[in-house]
């Protein structure tokens, strides 16, 4: 059998803080990835989010890695991106407007 590459989707809406993580974070686990996937975080309805956001998207790169997957991040509001320029990942990301 032959896998067939593909997208693998991962929308975060509402506010990613502790409780909006752990939810997150379980579906992230969930995902079923392979070599040659592209995992996309896509962050364009989320609200809010935090430190523990911060650790929710390195997770997912690193799941991506671990998997052979590639990583990519849907751009989210204008808070949510100064949170990520701010702690320096805005351009050690693969940020797009959408997908």
């Amino acid at each position: 059998m032959v896998h067939q590459r593909s997208q693998v989707v991962l929308p975060i809406s509402g506010d990613l803080d502790v409780a909006g993580a752990t939810a997150a974070h379980k579906r992230l686990l969930g995902l079923a990835l392979h070599p040659g996937d592209q995992l996309v975080l896509d962050l364009s309805e989320l609200t809010f989010m935090d430190s523990t956001g911060i650790r929710l998207i390195l997770q997912a790169r690193e799941h991506a890695t671990r998997h052979g997957a590639g990583f990519v991040v849907v751009r989210g509001p204008h808070s949510v991106m100064r949170v990520l320029e701010l702690v320096g990942l805005d351009e050690q990301l693969d940020v797009v407007a959408r997908i």
